[in-house]
């Protein structure tokens, strides 16, 4: 069976009016794209040289704390007594002895460090270790190696 073919080829010009009417719409959604607020607190972590936790035991805790010296807790700003509250009484709801680890921004004082070290040293909290986390630096080497047999 043999079908009437209508096919022919373009030889016209081509208009330019749609690709940039896409084109431009393309950029506007980018653009509004960048301007939408994100939920959220900003933390840029220091860079050091990769680390790992495989020495840690028990369940980890974790705290940031941004530059202007909030606490934040379970992804909520949190005040200091509240914060303590809570330690404790995830310190006894666990079995085992909780790790610390503390998110802090590039602008942390010193002074900020030391309060939350002193406490995690409190006698009700059940904590042995505080641990501040990094940011790996580029191009460093994995913290461990793996030799395949």
């Amino acid at each position: 069976m043999k079908f009437p073919r209508n096919v022919r080829i373009f030889r016209g010009h081509l208009d330019a009016a749609p690709f940039a009417g896409v084109f431009f719409l393309l950029i506007i959604f980018v653009l509004l794209a960048s301007l939408v607020y994100t939920p959220g607190f900003s933390i840029r972590l220091s860079e050091a040289p990769a680390a790992e936790l495989s020495g840690v035991s028990g369940p980890l805790m974790a705290v940031a704390v941004d530059a202007n010296g909030q606490l934040y807790f379970e992804n909520q700003l949190i005040q200091r007594e509240e914060l303590r509250r809570r330690l404790i009484k995830a310190a006894q709801n666990s079995r085992e002895p909780l790790t610390l680890v503390i998110k802090e921004d590039k602008g942390v004082t010193h002074e900020m460090e030391i309060q939350l070290a002193e406490l995690a040293r409190d006698p009700k909290i059940n904590i042995t270790q505080v641990l501040l986390e990094t940011l790996p630096r580029v191009f460093d080497a994995p913290a461990r190696s793996r030799v395949l047999p």
